[in-house]
């Protein structure tokens, strides 16, 4: 698959790379209203990564339903919704709007953006928050949910236990970490806002332990995410317990990495066609 936030609404791609080779497109996050984002800058590069401040930008679920699912319905890959919002019932407006569509293969609720005042990780963080928004979505829609999971915790397995019991159908894991990085020359932040989120492959080895952890404490799949570059670094997540993965900040860097991964990722199966069980 590839993560939300890193590919747009599918579009951007599609001059480079053939959509329907793709598990599955996650879109960038949606929300009820329009989004501004956060100011500029938004992106610095750092060590093995990158830090982002976008704000969760974007056209709201009206322009979203108008404009781009009917691109993505061109495509035989199945679409996941991200949705974001800042209170409950926002997320249950959202998914109910949603469950309409047939376009919508499942929803993917966001409760791990660090990027935003309001919403986002706040629920994330908090095991009763987090069931009440999933309980919210479970029960505004029959659409497969998938809850994303900031790293951004003690213990990821008591937040991955509690969207479970309320409801979700599977977990991804994880969203970006709090970072931030300073101009020498001012003393502020080089983010337009003072702290952003970490990606890349310098969260890669938190990730899969956060992955490995998860999959042992819930019965439901693991979506792997986190600094994927390589097929080989997609089987370490498998092999940490994944039932797939998710591929985005290197969408920035080679925008044929999905393929390219997924070539990669099919080259080790045949060469160990045992290693990996996912049956």
């Amino acid at each position: 698959m590839v993560a939300s936030g890193t590919f747009g609404w599918g579009k951007e791609y599609s001059e480079y790379m053939d959509l329907n080779k793709l598990g599955a497109i996650v879109t960038k996050s949606i929300t009820l209203k329009p989004r501004e984002g956060n100011p500029p800058p938004r992106i610095v590069e750092t060590p093995s990564g990158m830090l982002n401040s976008i704000g969760l930008q974007n056209e709201g679920l009206e322009h979203f339903l108008k404009e781009d699912l009917p691109f993505l319905a061109k495509f035989d890959t199945p679409t996941i919704v991200n949705i974001a919002g800042e209170t409950v019932e926002e997320y249950a407006e959202l998914a109910k709007r949603l469950s309409k569509e047939t376009m919508v293969k499942a929803i993917e609720v966001n409760i791990s953006c660090p990027n935003v005042k309001q919403g986002g990780m706040a629920f994330g963080v908090d095991p009763g928050l987090t069931k009440q928004v999933i309980s919210a979505v479970r029960n505004a829609t029959k659409q497969p949910i998938i809850a994303k999971l900031t790293p951004n915790v003690t213990d990821i397995t008591v937040i991955g236990r509690a969207a479970v019991e309320a409801g979700a159908d599977a977990l991804s894991a994880i969203n970006t970490i709090v970072g931030m990085a300073l101009d020498l020359e001012t003393g502020k932040s080089r983010l337009g806002r003072e702290t952003g989120g970490l990606s890349g492959p310098a969260i890669r080895p938190i990730a899969v332990r956060m992955v490995y952890e998860l999959a042992r404490a819930v019965k439901v799949p693991v979506i792997g995410i986190g600094g994927i570059m390589t097929g080989n670094d997609a089987v370490e997540f498998l092999l940490a317990g994944a039932r797939a993965v998710q591929v985005g900040t290197a969408n920035f860097v080679d925008t044929a990495a999905p393929l390219r991964i997924l070539a990669e990722l099919h080259d080790y199966v045949h060469r160990h066609p045992r290693t990996l069980n996912l049956s």
